[in-house]
């Protein structure tokens, strides 16, 4: 029941997801929203009262208590000032952000789909843009996961590239100790080409170094079977008939430990007295980042789980996975990002150490590499400690994965974790982002968030990107639209002390939350995935959504469209501008619409270049477009409803060159910002070279 193995792996699997980092920010935003919204619809409520009550009736007492009394006429007001708080309420909520996360996170899903990436659930890929950390399988992931066994080594350090070299009596041995100790079969494809299936990538790979033609034909029958265990790192198998033995296979450190005698080439027990050659060997093949499988025979019996006490070495089998190019640029790119990669294999430290230097995550002299043994016998704090310094961790357990993601998330970091195998599935399922490999079983797929298609670690690195291509997305939504809300509702409250009620009609408001809000998550949706986004720092899990030059941007712009609509509404000439009274309000009405459409080039980009890469998002200039129509449409067919009238071409092109001068107005932010950084990056420069030069001075 839930006390075996796969009973701990269920409970594991049903346990509750943690918060994406997304998520967090999003909590805290929509709290900030509500009570802006709030606030917001009250100070309206009550300054609309306020002029109603004191402002229209001259601060004179008593005329105020006449109207107060005259219950017919305050409870049209009071529910006028009601609907008005609604309003805004309905205005400052940014409704459309679920929907443009969703429409954002799908419509990159699609796009990553193309690169191999499929994802299972999309909250995953925004995940992957904020990751601290990512501990990643070599095999497969970082090399190209196709073994090849490139040379033999038998007990008196002789090395044969070729099994055909092998003398005949030994190659026998070895070739029994490799097919009948193996989940590997030899099959015939229905084209007629032989195959092998089954078993996993180190048997096959064996199993291929074996040539049936040069091997002495023995009729065995199985007895007992040791299946491989990690933890005990070897499998073993008992034969017999034309042969009586126990055939094992394992990794060297432990088969050699129980090695008392070896095969010469005629096949004949020698002593092995001199095991420290062999280890030398095996250390440099290691060194050059080949993987050993030691084969080995017994007379003894299976008992147990227990290797036999005596066991004839067959020799060493040494195997190559070459690394992926493309995962050595994306590692490098990874590590640019900010994001600490950590190596897993089951490889000895040697091989494993060999590989991690030719992919990159070997560089400092205070890069560390564990073993799992070493890990087990660390505390948490401990490892917390070793943690940042962390590159390998060899001869590792599927039960270490678990751990070290707990260790890292109880540091507040964002983990990602890849893996194929059932065992692989809780360290999965407790990721902030789970890896799961498009060659690994389906519980593991089923576990994780992201499925790589092709196991490769630049697909990861790709996800990366999107993910934070998605956040950088929904900032700008996010921008734009808290400048729309500063700006309507210090537009509403303001605007009954300079004498209008509803410069803006409440359907005028509900369109123009429906352009700000609906249409801007359609516009900017599409963003494009830009290079520069994988050089900067993973934002922290606890980070708020709004940095500071946001909010330079949401209030000054805020303020600004504020101070030119009451500049609009209540300055003579513009007014005079106009043929009407009807025609001046519905002038303000598109001026509104157009002044926020065209602040949609500014909230795209935090560059001076407002039209940096806008061709790659070609639904931002259809919606802006489309918003334009629609506005000059709804004047001339929006009649009492949406309360305009026709309007003039000469007023059209008025409306137009004030709405437009948001844009110099961000350019000039942008431009101040750049260069209060460009000097303080420069300060901070000379002060970093000033220090430098003290401490060689000293020196």
């Amino acid at each position: 029941g839930d006390k075996s193995m796969y009973g701990q792996l269920a409970k594991e699997l049903a346990s509750d997801d943690r918060q994406s980092p997304l998520q967090v920010k999003l909590s805290k935003l929509a709290g900030g929203i509500s009570t802006f919204g709030y606030i917001g619809a009250t100070l309206i409520a009550l300054s609309f009262m306020f002029k109603k009550i004191l402002i229209d009736n001259d601060f004179v007492l008593s005329s105020a208590m006449a109207y107060i009394t005259n219950w017919q006429v305050f409870m049209h007001d009071a529910v006028t000032a009601l609907i008005l708080a609604i309003v805004i309420v309905v205005v400052a909520v940014p409704e459309g952000l679920p929907m443009m996360i969703a429409m954002v996170l799908s419509l990159n899903m699609r796009k990553l789909l193309g690169d191999n990436i499929l994802v299972r659930k999309l909250i995953g890929i925004e995940t992957s843009g904020s990751l601290n950390i990512l501990f990643s399988d070599k095999t497969g992931t970082i090399t190209r996961g196709q073994l090849e066994a490139v040379q033999f080594i038998n007990g008196n350090s002789q090395a044969y590239p070729t099994f055909k070299g092998i003398p005949a009596k030994l190659a026998s041995i070895l070739a029994l100790g490799v097919t009948q100790n193996s989940s590997s079969v030899r099959s015939v494809g229905e084209n007629g080409e032989e195959q092998i299936i089954g078993g996993n990538l180190t048997e096959r790979a064996l199993l291929k170094f074996i040539d049936p033609k040069h091997v002495q034909t023995l009729n065995t029958k199985v007895q007992n079977i040791i299946p491989f265990n990690s933890s005990r790192k070897f499998s073993a198998t008992q034969v017999a008939g034309d042969a009586n033995l126990t055939l094992v296979k394992g990794a060297p450190e432990i088969i050699l430990q129980h090695c008392r005698y070896y095969y010469d080439e005629n096949g004949n027990q020698v002593e092995l007295d001199d095991k420290s050659s062999l280890v030398k060997k095996i250390d440099e093949l290691a060194g050059q980042a080949m993987r050993i499988i030691a084969i080995a025979t017994s007379g003894e019996a299976i008992t147990g789980d227990e290797l036999p006490a005596e066991l004839n070495l067959v020799g060493f089998v040494g195997m190559r996975d070459e690394i992926r190019q493309e995962s050595v640029s994306a590692i490098r790119d990874a590590q640019m990002a900010g994001i600490q990669v950590v190596m897993i294999t089951g490889d000895r430290r040697e091989t494993a150490t060999a590989i991690a230097r030719e992919a990159g995550l070997l560089r400092g002299k205070n890069d560390v590499v564990l073993s799992s043994t070493e890990l087990n016998e660390m505390s948490d704090e401990e490892l917390k400690e070793i943690l940042p310094d962390l590159r390998v961790v060899e001869r590792a357990l599927p039960t270490d994965k678990s751990r070290l993601v707990q260790v890292a998330q109880s540091m507040n970091l964002v983990v990602g974790m890849t893996g194929d195998g059932v065992n692989d599935a809780p360290a999965l399922k407790r990721a902030d982002v789970g890896f799961a490999m498009g060659s690994g079983t389906e519980i593991a797929k089923d576990a994780g968030d992201i499925v790589i298609l092709d196991d490769n670690f630049s697909s990861i690195s790709k996800s990366v990107l999107y993910g934070r291509t998605i956040f950088n997305s929904i900032r700008k939504f996010v921008v734009f639209q808290l400048t729309v809300n500063v700006s309507a509702i210090l537009i509403a409250t303001v605007g009954p002390f300079f004498g209008f009620d509803l410069p803006l009609t409440m359907i005028q408001l509900l369109w123009v939350n429906l352009v700000m809000d609906t249409l801007a998550a359609l516009a900017f949706g599409g963003e494009a995935a830009l290079a520069r986004y994988m050089r900067e720092k993973p934002k922290r899990r606890d980070e708020s959504i709004i940095n500071r030059d946001m909010w330079s941007s949401i209030l000054i712009n805020g303020i600004v469209i504020a101070l030119f609509s009451v500049i609009f509404l209540k300055y003579p000439p513009v007014k005079e501008y106009f043929h009407s009274e009807a025609a001046f309000l519905t002038g303000f009405f598109a001026f509104f619409i157009f002044l926020n459409n065209f602040n949609k080039f500014n909230a795209r980009t935090d560059e001076i270049n407002l039209f940096s890469h806008i061709l790659e998002n070609k639904g931002f200039l259809q919606v802006v477009g489309l918003i334009f129509a629609i506005q000059i449409i709804f004047t001339y067919f929006g009649g009492e409803v949406l309360r305009t009238v026709a309007l003039t071409g000469r007023e059209w092109v008025f409306v137009v060159l004030l709405s437009t001068l948001i844009i110099p107005v961000d350019l000039t932010r942008k431009a101040i910002r750049d260069l209060r950084y460009g000097l303080s990056y420069r300060m901070r420069e000379v002060s970093k070279a000033r220090a430098e030069h003290a401490a060689t001075k000293d020196h």
